[in-house]
């Protein structure tokens, strides 16, 4: 039994209790089996419906329609015991073609790694310049081509820590759970991280592979983690749903 405790909340009006149920139970399998062996963090997921009470020690990882729904139904920032939050906006992912398991999946195992939504990396190449890479674990290697099946649900890639390390590995090193990213700090297709230039002063921006088109994900939807990383935390809110 893990000690963190993850409610699983269905608040969507297109995915059925049934279909999110589904999904829950690949993303447990997710987390304890190729997680957790990889980052020592470990969580239970527990099934809730909207409106639902929620024990109060519990994270939230909710299903919404889309980002204004997220608003209008009060899931702000953090839990309303102020515990990590995380959102999946499946109506917005249905919308664009994108598989909302794989969202529900980035989202889950980017809230285990860095629940506060303030841990970086810093990758420095001069004395007169570096830059903060986002302890993100599922940005780089993203794309839903990059996914793989769990019980027939498709569910995220993510990195592993060496991704994050700036050195020469050994030979055979692995960077990511598919086994795609042959160095660290490496952007698949697709994919994408969060950046800050320290000497540049244009604040969080969004880095991307190589000749990327920008895409609808460039504009961080409200209640995003990226949206989230760029808000002071005197401004977050706690929510209101129950």
């Amino acid at each position: 039994m893990a000690n963190i405790k993850i409610a699983f909340i269905n608040a969507s009006t297109v995915i059925t209790d049934a279909d999110a149920q589904k999904v829950m139970s690949a993303l447990q399998i997710q987390v304890t089996r190729d997680f957790a062996p990889v980052w020592g963090i470990d969580a239970d997921l527990q099934f809730f419906r909207h409106k639902q009470k929620i024990p109060a020690n519990y994270w939230w990882l909710t299903i919404l329609d889309n980002s204004d729904q997220a608003g209008a139904l009060g899931y702000h920032d953090v839990t309303n015991t102020g515990l990590p939050l995380g959102k999946i906006f499946a109506k917005s992912d249905i919308l664009f073609g994108s598989e909302w398991s794989v969202t529900a999946s980035h989202e889950l195992l980017e809230m285990l790694e860095d629940p506060d939504i303030n841990l970086v990396v810093f990758r420095q190449k001069t004395n007169e310049a570096g830059i903060l890479y986002a302890y993100e674990v599922c940005d780089a290697c993203e794309a839903d081509e990059i996914a793989y099946k769990i019980n027939g649900v498709l569910v995220s890639d993510f990195v592993y820590p060496s991704w994050f390390e700036d050195f020469k590995h050994p030979r055979g090193t692995e960077y990511d759970y598919m086994k795609k990213i042959k160095k660290p700090f490496e952007l698949l297709a697709g994919g994408y991280i969060g950046v800050y230039k320290v000497d540049s002063g244009e604040g969080w921006i969004q880095l991307n592979p190589p000749g990327a088109r920008l895409l609808y994900k460039m504009r961080a939807k409200v209640g995003s983690r990226r949206e989230r990383r760029r808000t002071p935390k005197d401004q977050w809110l706690e929510s209101e749903a129950k």
